[in-house]
C-alpha cells in the first residue's frame, strides 16, 4: 500500500475523486465541465439539472400523470439563477428555500384550464433518485474583470443533479489547511465568485492528516472538524490500495450520497442572516435523540435523557435543530422550551424566531395557560416557574407527542415546579439539555428522569476548537489585610513593568488605598490590581473582562472606585434592590449605597429589563471595557470578545464551571479566555480540579484538563523562541541585521518567520500577564529582547520587500506587548504600505531602510507588485518593464553589477513608472498626442506583424484611436457589469475590423483582437 502522508496536491486530488467514485459519483474532466456551460460565468450544468427535472417530476390530474412543459422546465432552472442583489447570505437562502421546497409552475392543461403543481429539484427522501458529479479544476469567470487573473480554479466542484452544492479544496500534507480555508472564504469575496456560492452547502477544506469544514459564509474561526468511528470494512470498500487518510474519512462522513443531502436538508439553518450547518456533535445527538424517542415505556412515554454538551459548543442551536427534527418526524407534536431564568428564556426565544421557527413566549403564568388551550403549532418557551398557574387552571395535555426541551436541567428537573410541569405534561418526553457534566449526586437521578443521550465535554470541545481554552492565575487576597510586606510585595508585583510616570499614577491610587477603612481594604487592592492588568493588557485590543463579585453593594462600590480612577469604563448588572441576589447586605449604609444606585438607574433608563438590555448590548460591542455582575449574566450571557473573568466571589460546582465559560467563546485572534481568581478557588491548579472543593463533587473524568495555568504558555512561548532559533540557523553573523534581511527574500522563509513570531509573541504575552513567570523564568531579559529584535526584523522586511504583513486584531495586541512588557517605543508601528505614485512619501520610505540593496530591493518588490497589479491596462509596456527588472536581478545575482549600480538600475525603472513614460518607441504622428491610442498601438501590433512597413502603420494609428473612440462613447458609470455595453464595444470594434479587411484586402484574427481590447478596456476604464 501507499503511503497517502507523502503525496502531492495532484495525487491527494486524484485520490478523493476516486473516493467519490466509488461513492457513486460520476467524474467531470475539467474539459467536460468546460464545454457543458455556456461560458464560464455560469457555474450550474443545465443540461443534466434539465434532464433531472424532467425525471423527478410529473403532476396528477383528474387521475392522469402529466410531465412538465419545457416552459416550465426552463423557468424551473431560471429561477435558480438568484441575483445578488441582497448579499451572498440572502441569495443563498432564496436558493435553499427552493432547493428544499421546490417551486411552483403553471401548466395548461387538456380542458384548457391552467393550474400550477408543484416541481422539486432534489429528491431528499430518495438519494438514490438524483444524480452525483465530481469535477475538478472548475474554471468560474469573476465578477470583477479588472484584474489580470479573469477566472477562479477551486479543486473540486460535488454536483447534485448539476446543482454545484459541494466544494472541495485540497493541499498535500506538508500545507496547512488554513490555506485552503483561506482560499474558500476568498472566493466568496464579491469581486471575485460569490455567484458559485449562492448554491455551495458544504465546504471542505483538508489534506490527508486534517480536514474542516463549513458552509457558505461561514468566518475562519467557526469552521470545525467532524469525528465519527468508521468501520475498517466499510473503509475497505471504499478506499482501494492505500491507506485511508483522515481526508478519506471525512469526504466518506460528508459527502457519501444520503449524509450530503440530509445535512443540507435537515442540519442547516439560517439564524439572523448568517448560514449556520450542525457541528458533529450536534448531528450525532440529534440523531440519537430521534432513535431514542421511538422506543416507549409502559405507560406509553417516550423514551427522554439528558444531552449534556460544554457551553459554548452550540446547545441552544441544537436546540433548534432538534426542533425543527421533531417536528418534521412527528405529526402534530407540541414542543414546550423551559428554562429556570427570565433572561436564558428570552434569549432562547429570540434564537428561535432568527432561525425561522414560529415561537410564542409565555412571559406570565396566564400566557402559558392561553398558549395551551389554544394548541397551536408554535413552540412555546417558558420560565419553569410559570406551570404552577397551569396546574390551579386544570391544564393537562396528556399527549405523548408534547416534547419538553429543559435547558440547564441539573437546576430545574427538582423541586416542586418540577412537579407541576409533569402533572400538566404526564406523558410527554422530557430531554434535558445541560452545559456542565453531572455532580456525583446527580447521576442517579438523572438515569430516572432518561438516560445520557449524548454527552460533549469541554475537552472535547477545545480539542475541536470549538471553544477556547481557559488559561487560570490565582491572585488570592485575604479577606483582611494587615500585613504590610504583603502589602509592599503586592505593589512591587503590580509595578513590573511600568513607566517612571505610569508607577507615580500608581502610587497615588495606593496612597488613596491606604486611607480607607481596613474592611474596605481588600476590594481597592483588588481593583487596583484588575485596573492595572487591564491597562497592561486589554485595554485598546478590542477585548474586554467581566467582574464577579459577592454582593450588589461590592458589585456598586467597585464601580465607583473605577469611576474615581477614570481608566475604564464599567458597568454594572445586578438584580432590583429587594430580589435576593449575591451574599445579602447586612449593613444600612451599603443597603442605601445600592438603593440609590439602583434608583438612578430606573430613572435613567426607566425599566430594569431597559437597563439591562443597553449595557449587554454596550459590552458586547465593546464599548464597556468591565461588566460588573454578582449572579446574574454569569451563566446563560455570551459575548465573544470577553476574553477574561476576574474572579472575587464564592463560587462552586455548576456555578464555577459556568462562570469560567464566560470567557471561553470563540472571537478574533482570541486564542484563549484567562480566569484570574482573587478567592484561591482552585489555588495554583496543580492537583487534579476534583481535588479542590469548588469542584469535589464532579467526576474527575467529566472536568478533564478544563483549565490550563501559566507553566504551559511558558512551555508554549520557548517552544516557539526554539523555532525561530532554528529557522536563523544559516545565518552566520547574527549580529548582522542585513545577513538576516537578505536570509529572507524567500517568500516561504518569510511565511514560515511571521507565523513562528505572531505565535511566539501570543504566548509570551499570555505568560507576562501572569505575576507567577517571574517566580518560573529566570532569563526573562532574554525573551524580551528577542521579541523586540524579531518585531524589527518583521517591520524591515516587510517594507524592503513591500507587502502588507497583517496579523489581524492580534497587530494591536502585539504592538500593546511591546509598549507594555518590552519597553519598545522605539519600535514603529507597521503602517500601510505607500503608493509608488505617492513619489515623496514612496522616497521617503526608501530613506527609512539602510543599505542599497534593501532600497533596491524595495523598489524591485514596489514595482513588481504595480505590474502585477496593473499589467492588462498596458500588456506590452508591463511586459517590457518585467523583462529590464529581470535581466538587472540576473546581472547583480551573477555579481557583474554592484550594489549600487543595482540601485540605480532599479530608481531608473521606478522612474519611468512614477512619470508613466510609457514612450517605447518613435510613434505616428497622429497619435503623438494620444496615450490610450498609443497604447492600443502597441498592444495590437503583433497581430498585424506581416502587413505593417510602406505606411501601414499610420493605417494602424487611425486604427488605434477609432477603437479607443468606440470604447469611450460606451462607458458608463459600472459599465463592468453590463453585457449589453460589452456586446456593443465587441460589435463596434469588430465592424471596424470588417471595414479595414475589406478596404486594405487583409485578414487577421478578429477575436483575438476583440479579447486584447477589452481586456485592456476593462483593466484601464472598469472602476468608472
Amino acid at each position: 500500500m501507499t503511503d497517502p502522508y507523502i503525496n502531492s496536491e495532484p495525487k491527494v486530488q486524484e485520490d478523493s475523486i476516486k473516493l467519490l467514485e466509488n461513492l457513486g459519483y460520476v467524474f467531470i474532466s475539467e474539459e467536460e465541465n468546460k464545454s457543458k456551460r455556456n461560458n464560464l460565468k455560469d457555474v450550474i450544468l443545465k443540461d443534466i439539472l434539465k434532464e433531472q427535472l424532467k425525471k423527478l417530476n410529473s403532476y396528477n390530474y383528474k387521475g392522469k400523470t402529466y410531465k412538465f412543459s419545457e416552459k416550465s422546465i426552463e423557468n424551473a432552472i431560471d429561477d435558480l439563477d438568484v441575483p445578488l442583489t441582497e448579499g451572498l447570505i440572502k441569495s443563498n437562502e432564496h436558493v435553499y428555500d427552493q432547493l428544499i421546497l421546490g417551486n411552483s409552475y403553471e401548466e395548461t392543461l387538456d380542458d384548457c384550464s391552467k393550474r400550477s403543481f408543484s416541481m422539486k429539484y432534489i429528491d431528499f427522501d430518495n438519494p438514490e433518485n438524483n444524480v452525483f458529479h465530481v469535477t475538478e479544476e472548475y474554471s468560474v469567470q469573476k465578477q470583477n474583470l479588472n484584474q489580470i487573473e479573469k477566472n477562479k480554479r477551486p479543486d473540486l466542484i460535488l454536483f447534485v443533479n448539476g446543482i454545484p452544492l459541494g466544494i472541495i479544496e485540497l493541499k498535500r500534507s506538508s500545507v496547512s489547511v488554513e490555506e485552503g480555508i483561506s482560499q474558500i472564504i476568498n472566493y466568496q469575496n464579491k469581486e471575485l465568485i460569490p455567484h458559485l456560492f449562492r448554491y455551495i452547502q458544504i465546504a471542505v477544506a483538508g489534506n490527508p492528516r486534517e480536514v474542516y469544514y463549513a458552509t457558505t459564509g461561514t468566518e475562519k474561526k467557526f469552521w470545525s472538524v467532524w469525528k465519527e468511528d468508521l468501520s475498517d470494512d466499510l473503509l475497505k470498500t471504499i478506499v482501494i490500495d492505500r491507506i485511508p487518510t483522515k481526508l478519506d474519512k471525512d469526504i466518506y462522513s460528508l459527502f457519501n450520497k444520503a449524509r450530503f443531502l440530509e445535512i443540507v436538508k435537515e442540519y442547516t439553518i439560517f439564524d439572523a442572516n448568517i448560514k449556520k450547518i450542525a457541528r458533529y456533535q450536534q448531528y450525532f445527538a440529534i440523531k440519537e435523540t430521534l432513535k431514542s424517542i421511538d422506543n416507549f415505556d409502559a405507560n406509553g412515554i417516550r423514551s427522554g435523557g439528558l444531552i449534556w454538551h460544554t457551553q459554548g459548543s452550540g446547545k441552544s442551536l441544537t436546540m433548534v435543530m432538534l426542533t425543527r427534527a421533531l417536528k418534521r418526524k412527528i405529526n402534530n407534536s407540541k414542543i414546550v422550551v423551559v428554562t429556570d431564568r427570565v433572561d436564558l428564556d428570552k434569549q432562547i426565544k429570540e434564537t428561535f424566531l432568527h432561525a425561522r421557527l414560529d415561537v410564542l413566549r409565555a412571559t406570565t403564568g396566564q400566557n402559558l395557560v392561553k398558549f395551551l388551550k389554544e394548541n397551536k403549532d408554535a413552540v412555546i418557551t417558558t420560565v419553569i416557574n410559570k406551570f404552577e398557574s397551569a396546574m390551579r387552571n386544570d391544564i393537562i395535555n396528556d399527549s405523548s407527542n408534547v416534547f419538553v426541551l429543559v435547558d440547564e436541567s441539573h437546576r430545574t428537573q427538582y423541586g416542586t415546579f418540577h412537579a407541576k410541569m409533569k402533572k400538566t405534561f404526564p406523558h410527554a418526553c422530557y430531554i434535558g439539555f445541560t452545559g456542565t457534566p453531572l455532580m456525583k449526586k446527580e447521576k442517579n437521578s438523572f438515569n430516572k428522569f432518561g438516560h445520557m443521550i449524548h454527552k460533549y465535554t469541554m475537552d472535547q470541545a477545545v480539542s475541536d476548537k470549538a471553544v477556547v481554552p481557559l488559561l487560570y492565575e490565582g491572585r488570592e487576597v485575604p479577606q483582611e489585610i494587615t500585613d504590610k510586606k504583603w502589602l509592599d510585595k503586592k505593589f512591587e508585583l503590580i509595578s513590573r513593568d511600568l513607566s517612571d510616570e505610569q508607577k507615580e499614577d500608581l502610587k497615588k491610587k495606593w496612597a488613596i488605598f491606604q486611607k480607607v477603612a481596613s474592611s474596605e481594604r481588600r476590594l481597592e487592592v483588588i481593583a487596583i490590581d484588575i485596573n492595572e492588568h487591564f491597562k497592561k493588557n486589554l485595554l485598546g485590543t478590542g477585548f474586554n473582562a467581566m467582574l464577579a463579585t459577592n454582593s450588589k453593594f461590592e458589585a456598586v462600590r467597585y464601580h465607583k472606585i473605577f469611576e474615581n480612577y477614570g481608566d475604564i469604563k464599567t458597568a454594572f448588572v445586578i438584580s432590583p434592590p429587594d430580589l435576593k441576589e449575591g451574599v445579602e447586605e447586612l449593613d444600612d449604609e451599603n443597603k442605601k449605597l445600592v438603593q440609590n444606585e439602583w434608583g438612578k438607574i430606573i430613572k435613567n433608563y426607566g425599566s430594569e429589563e431597559d437597563y439591562e438590555d443597553r449595557i449587554k448590548s454596550e459590552f458586547k460591542a465593546g464599548e464597556i471595557d468591565l461588566l460588573i455582575v454578582v449572579d446574574k449574566l454569569l451563566t446563560g450571557f455570551d459575548s465573544p470578545r470577553t476574553t477574561t473573568l476576574y474572579v472575587d466571589k464564592e463560587l462552586k460546582d455548576h456555578r464555577l464551571l459556568q462562570a469560567i465559560a464566560r470567557v471561553n467563546r470563540l472571537y478574533d485572534e482570541k486564542d484563549c479566555g484567562f480566569i484570574i481568581d482573587y478567592r484561591g478557588l482552585l489555588g495554583k491548579l496543580d492537583m487534579a480540579l476534583t481535588s479542590y472543593t469548588s469542584l469535589a463533587n464532579f467526576d474527575e473524568e467529566d472536568l478533564g484538563t478544563t483549565m490550563i495555568n501559566t507553566e504551559q504558555e511558558i512551555h508554549l512561548f520557548k517552544n516557539y523562541y526554539s523555532h525561530l532559533i532554528d529557522l536563523f540557523k544559516p545565518v552566520k553573523n547574527k549580529n548582522d541585521r542585513e545577513e538576516y534581511e537578505v536570509f529572507l527574500a524567500n517568500n516561504d522563509l518569510r511565511k514560515e518567520f511571521y507565523k513562528y513570531l505572531k505565535h511566539y509573541a501570543k504566548h509570551l504575552g499570555y505568560a507576562l500577564s501572569s505575576e507567577q513567570i517571574y517566580d518560573l523564568v529566570e532569563d526573562l531579559k532574554k525573551y524580551k529582547s528577542a521579541l523586540k529584535f524579531y518585531v524589527e526584523l518583521r517591520k524591515n522586511v516587510s517594507l524592503r520587500y513591500y507587502e502588507r504583513i497583517d496579523f489581524g486584531k492580534y497587530e494591536e495586541h502585539m504592538q500593546k506587548l511591546l509598549d507594555t512588557y518590552i519597553g519598545a517605543s522605539d519600535v514603529e508601528h507597521l503602517t500601510e504600505l505607500v503608493n509608488i505614485f505617492d513619489v515623496e512619501n514612496f522616497n521617503r520610505e526608501i530613506v527609512r531602510v539602510e543599505g542599497g540593496r534593501a532600497k533596491a530591493d524595495l523598489i524591485k518588490s514596489a514595482v513588481e507588485k504595480h505590474i502585477k497589479h496593473s499589467f492588462d491596462e498596458n500588456p506590452v509596456y508591463y511586459q517590457s518593464l518585467s523583462e529590464r527588472i529581470k535581466d538587472v536581478l540576473e546581472k547583480y545575482h551573477e555579481k557583474r553589477i554592484s550594489d549600487e549600480e543595482y540601485l540605480k538600475s532599479m530608481q531608473h525603472v521606478l522612474k519611468d513608472v512614477q512619470s508613466k513614460n510609457m514612450d517605447l518607441k518613435t510613434y505616428p504622428t497622429l497619435i503623438s498626442e494620444s496615450q490610450d491610442a498609443k497604447i492600443i498601438f502597441d498592444n495590437i501590433y503583433e497581430y498585424f506583424g506581416e502587413y505593417t512597413g510602406n505606411g501601414f502603420e499610420d493605417d494602424l494609428a487611425e486604427l488605434s484611436l477609432k477603437f479607443d473612440s468606440e470604447i469611450k462613447k460606451n462607458l458608463k458609470v459600472n459599465w463592468v457589469e453590463s453585457q449589453d455595453v460589452h456586446n456593443s464595444i465587441k460589435q463596434g470594434i469588430d465592424d471596424i475590423l470588417w471595414n479595414l479587411e475589406d478596404e486594405m484586402d487583409i485578414s487577421v484574427d478578429n477575436e483575438k483582437i476583440i479579447e486584447k481590447i477589452m481586456t485592456m478596456a476593462i483593466s484601464r476604464y472598469g472602476k468608472l
